[in-house]
């Protein structure tokens, strides 16, 4: 009988490794044995990545999307099905469409999404930069500030060791947005502000998740007057009078507000209740090497929705895909998976509206921060302009 491998799911780790796994079971697929299904609830991929360059305006909507069905390979069967419940005692799972799918093997790979109504006041209140909509709603806003003080905030997930999404994005569009005012000539009448939370994974009264990097940002936003504060925990925001409050007690004025907002798993994978996350909050528990998901057989899981200690990023599912697509085939030619993911995390840092800083870390490493350049940030602007799509399609 046919071997049906199932990954439902939204982002570039599902298609990255629907794509590998048509190159590692090949034959397989010739010989009719295993059959590939990807399910989405959007005909369209997304360069989520470049959300946050949206909101300064250097990318559009139609810039940052194709049609999934031309980012895969032809043996892929993909289907525009919405995954309403996972009944994983029996292998199979239902549509919102009324469909029932059976598997011998399933991915999850559903993302996460922003949950600023988590918050008291952040959803009304606060702008991110994590959606389209809420992306080009910030781009106004920095677009027609002339003065006043835009107060950064993070929120982590409440679960232990989990980060919040992108871990360098906070760091990232900070930069970016001191680059961006200063080139509309309104940077001396703005005021920056970026603070972190008490508590980061691991580490206390820090600017960033880990120590390495954490510790040379003062000099860096020093040199650009960007003021910073360790130790804040947004709690709530009063909306009509633009303060944000502090768990430790601190309250700070704003006209913009714009934060890292907590995140969530997807209503279907809430709804499982085979997470044991705190506060709901969804996050699958994972094999750290094996990505398998535990107390359940033959699922795995890659991307935002691990309760992984490792950024919730597109650099993640880039060498957590091949650990998933290596097992997969193992376990059908073999009957035991085979690869162990390391926690490898790699990306370039957008520094700055033209300076990049390539980095990388893994379970056992921290980031090691390197000086920014300008030949970082080409690379980061052809990974956005034509390499992602290279490397969803599994050719990188």
């Amino acid at each position: 009988m046919s071997k049906r491998i199932v990954i439902v799911g939204g982002g570039v780790g599902r298609t990255m490794l629907a794509n590998q796994l048509v190159s590692k079971l090949y034959p397989e697929i010739l010989r009719g044995e295993v059959s590939i299904t990807l399910l989405s609830n959007s005909p369209h991929h997304y360069y989520k990545p470049a959300f946050m360059y949206v909101a300064f305006n250097q990318f559009f909507e139609e810039e940052l999307k194709r049609p999934e069905r031309s980012l895969l390979r032809p043996e892929i069967t993909f289907e525009v099905e919405e995954v309403t419940d996972f009944d994983f005692s029996g292998q199979h799972l239902k549509t919102r469409s009324g469909k029932r799918m059976g598997y011998d093997f399933l991915v999850i790979a559903t993302g996460c999404v922003p949950a600023p109504e988590r918050i008291d006041g952040l959803k009304e209140a606060g702008d991110h930069f994590y959606q389209y909509q809420p992306a080009r709603q910030l781009a106004q806003r920095l677009s027609t500030i002339k003065k006043g003080r835009i107060f950064i905030t993070v929120s982590f997930p409440q679960t232990p060791n989990v980060p919040h999404q992108c871990g360098i994005a906070p760091v990232e569009t900070t930069l970016m947005l001191d680059d961006f005012l200063r080139r509309r000539g309104v940077r001396e009448h703005v005021e920056i502000i970026y603070t972190y939370p008490t508590v980061a994974q691991l580490l206390r009264n820090c600017l960033f998740l880990q120590r390495p990097t954490g510790d040379i940002l003062p000099r860096v936003f020093e040199q650009k007057n960007i003021h910073y504060q360790r130790g804040f925990t947004l709690s709530r925001v009063d909306p009509e009078a633009k303060i944000a409050y502090s768990a430790e007690g601190d309250a700070q004025p704003f006209d913009i507000l714009m934060a890292t907002p907590p995140i969530r798993a997807v209503d279907a994978v809430l709804q499982s209740r085979v997470s044991q996350a705190p506060n709901d909050e969804g996050w699958l528990p994972t094999n750290h090497e094996t990505l398998q998901v535990y107390g359940l057989e033959n699922v795995y899981v890659i991307g935002d929705t691990v309760d992984l200690p490792v950024s919730k990023a597109g650099g993640a599912c880039h060498n957590q895909a091949p650990v998933i697509a290596n097992n997969i085939a193992a376990e059908i030619r073999l009957s035991a998976p085979c690869s162990v993911y390391d926690g490898r995390v790699q990306a370039v840092a957008q520094m700055g509206l033209n300076a990049g800083m390539p980095l990388w870390y893994d379970y056992a490493h921290d980031v090691l921060p390197t000086p920014p350049t300008r030949l970082g940030g080409l690379l980061r602007n052809g990974f956005n302009r034509g390499l992602y799509w290279a490397v969803a399609r599994g050719m990188l």
